[in-house]
């Protein structure tokens, strides 16, 4: 927590200052101490390792969006589990997507400059990924104005979701087309996702386009359609995630202090369990991931999930706790995006019928469970039993979004917005001990942060309005259930 008080102090101070005086932003912003200017592949690898070090840790997923998308429950300390969030927290993750977006916009300055149009395809495809995580926790956020600073715009109007998921699209469509047109320049060391392959940069901007593109596909089926058929329509063109070599993990070195986020907090902390909604589920599939996702109990060797947001802490020897691949692997990774997602993306839309390039829909679902499946370390002989057995293609959505969810675990963001755009799995629920009564489905959303209301309260107050709770109100622009608050 020390980190995030000298953070947010240090951020508030310069706020304040800045607004009282900007005549000489450059002089007062500029540390004699500090090197000037750092290479962009250095600060290509700044950014890549913090949003998984502080995006993707115990704070801003596991307590949050990985109980909210019905993957984790809290076995001690459970507040969060039950809506009771911590203020400094929301103020830690709008910091660190806006210092994050703020180094993207470094790199893209620095490509633009050296004429690098590899590196400039890349740092669009990160600013689209954390301004989704970020359009998609809080909705309406500053998207055109932000960053701006030096353009004097100190307080940022804010964008609706509606708009900002159109214009992210457009940004990747521009990075994948520099890769199929203008593919020149080197990505440095600082590439420690892909190891400067831009191929593999090349299929992970066309996989984000369809992850957006079939998050909007029940609001904006125009665009949508288009996206995946020009996508998938064209393979040569714009290719996507082929196999599981090409899932975009984050591959951590494991030696402190570079160690794996959630390795990180097992080493002090025991706060987390597997949910009974996870377990459940994989029970009643005979789901051969259980053993991989999950720890037996150490009472009974049984493998049992916990009430996310119960009412008091369990028997700590009763449950199952998250398994070692995910956990308990200083050397393990962080997964930006997995190749079974994209796969469950085509069989969404072969589904609802766009042009999904001549894959059918069963195809790429066995594909996509296969694919989990093996990322988990099931044998061969095992997938085909599964996919002949429990896992069998149906041909209805319901079970592409409950296999999709089943595969995306330690992606808690995704899990969630599934949740909330398809209402998968059926079984989620409200947190029994929840500290706002009179909601029938898990947060909306997340709250605010107190700092942007009190120094951009003309800009936020609007949107903010529109919040009940803190965690519902207005749904995410993609959320068409209906019935739900």
């Amino acid at each position: 927590m020390k980190k995030y008080i000298t953070k947010f102090g240090l951020l508030f101070l310069t706020i304040l200052f800045l607004a009282g005086c900007t005549d000489s932003f450059e002089e007062i912003n500029t540390d004699p101490d500090r090197a000037k200017d750092a290479p962009a592949t250095n600060v290509l690898a700044f950014v890549l390792t913090n949003w998984p070090d502080n995006l993707n840790d115990v704070w801003a997923d596991m307590n949050e969006p990985s109980t909210y998308g019905g993957h984790l429950a809290k076995i001690q300390y459970i507040d969060e589990a039950r809506y009771l969030f911590r203020p400094g927290i929301v103020e830690a993750k709008w910091y660190d997507v806006y210092l994050t977006l703020n180094n993207v916009n470094e790199i893209m300055a620095k490509a633009e400059t050296d004429d690098n149009q590899n590196l400039l395809a890349v740092a669009k495809i990160l600013r689209v990924f954390i301004f989704q995580t970020a359009t998609d926790t809080w909705r309406d956020i500053p998207y055109t104005d932000a960053l701006k600073m030096k353009e004097g715009t100190l307080l940022p109007k804010y964008d609706k979701q509606e708009d900002i998921y159109p214009a992210l699209l457009s940004e990747l469509k521009e990075a994948a087309d520099i890769f199929a047109d203008n593919s020149r320049g080197s990505l440095g060391e600082g590439d420690i996702l892909f190891e400067g392959d831009t191929e593999k940069w090349q299929k992970f901007a066309n996989s984000l386009r369809l992850r957006l593109a079939m998050r909007i596909s029940s609001v904006d089926q125009n665009l949508a359609s288009s996206t995946v058929s020009e996508i998938l329509g064209d393979p040569g063109r714009y290719p996507v995630m082929e196999g599981n070599s090409d899932n975009a993990f984050f591959w951590w070195p494991g030696s402190d202090p570079y160690e794996e986020p959630w390795y990180t907090d097992y080493k002090g902390r025991d706060d987390h369990a597997v949910s009974d909604v996870l377990v459940n589920v994989l029970i009643e599939l005979d789901d051969p991931r259980l053993p991989v996702y999950a720890i037996p109990a150490e009472s009974d060797g049984a493998y049992r999930g916990f009430t996310i947001g119960a009412a008091a802490q369990p028997n700590l020897t009763t449950v199952s706790r998250i398994g070692a691949r995910f956990r308990l692997d200083p050397a393990g990774f962080t997964p930006y995006m997995r190749y079974a997602e994209v796969m469950f993306h085509v069989a969404e839309a072969a589904l609802k019928g766009f042009n999904t390039g001549g894959i059918t829909a069963e195809a790429a679902y066995n594909e996509a469970v296969g694919a989990s499946l093996a990322e988990n370390g099931v044998a061969a002989s095992d997938i085909a039993t599964y996919l002949a057995g429990n896992g069998r293609f149906d041909g209805t959505l319901e079970q592409v979004y409950l296999q999709e969810w089943i595969a995306l675990f330690k992606q808690g963001m995704e899990a969630w917005s599934l949740y909330r755009r398809t209402g998968i799995p059926e079984t989620h629920y409200v947190a029994p001990a929840s500290v706002y009564p009179g909601h029938n489905s898990p947060p909306f959303r997340y709250p605010y942060p107190q700092n942007e209301l009190t120094l951009n309260g003309a800009n936020s107050k609007p949107f903010d309005d529109e919040v009940v709770d803190a965690f519902w109100g207005k749904k995410m622009w993609w959320d068409t259930r209906s019935g739900v608050n």
